[in-house]
């Protein structure tokens, strides 16, 4: 699967202004909703929230990849967050959040979604790809890094 196919500037908040993860969350959602890839941003909301507390999807490293599948998603999607400052977000290694990954699907058994998850924490493991990341100058460049990638891991 192609991280890029699924990379929209419209789903990319390069200065997410909050120090807070359900803020954060709520933002990266308003993000989906407003690109017509959700229908309704509370149960999303809800489905986040619920996968949360299972365990927290901060991993580590400064990254979250929170994930859910909803009846109220209309496709595969991924919004992008990222803070400068960072955020609380109670992820397994106690550090702030720099760069959030949201994955949204529909409830149906979706090979993608799994594929989508597990490539970006790889990906993400990898400290100068992250680091890239974090210091993208833009959205342009942002979806450019993601490319490269992909490139060279072909």
């Amino acid at each position: 699967m192609k991280i890029s196919k699924l990379l929209d500037k419209n789903l990319i908040n390069l200065d997410l202004n909050t120090s807070n993860k359900e803020d954060a969350l709520k933002e990266m959602i308003s993000l989906l909703k407003r690109e017509n890839k959700i229908q309704a941003e509370d149960k999303f909301l809800a489905k986040i929230i619920v996968r949360e507390k299972e365990g927290s999807t901060g991993f580590g490293r400064g990254i979250a990849v929170p994930h859910g599948k909803s009846e109220t998603v209309n496709e595969l999607s991924l919004a992008i967050g990222r803070s400068k400052t960072g955020i609380e977000y109670h992820s397994l290694d106690g550090k702030k959040v720099k760069l959030i990954f949201m994955v949204a699907d529909y409830p149906d058994y979706s090979p993608e979604y799994l594929k989508l998850v597990s490539t970006l924490v790889s990906w993400l493991r990898e400290d100068d790809f992250r680091k890239s990341l974090v210091e993208a100058e833009g959205k342009t460049e942002f979806i450019e890094l993601f490319k490269e990638k992909e490139r060279s891991a072909d």
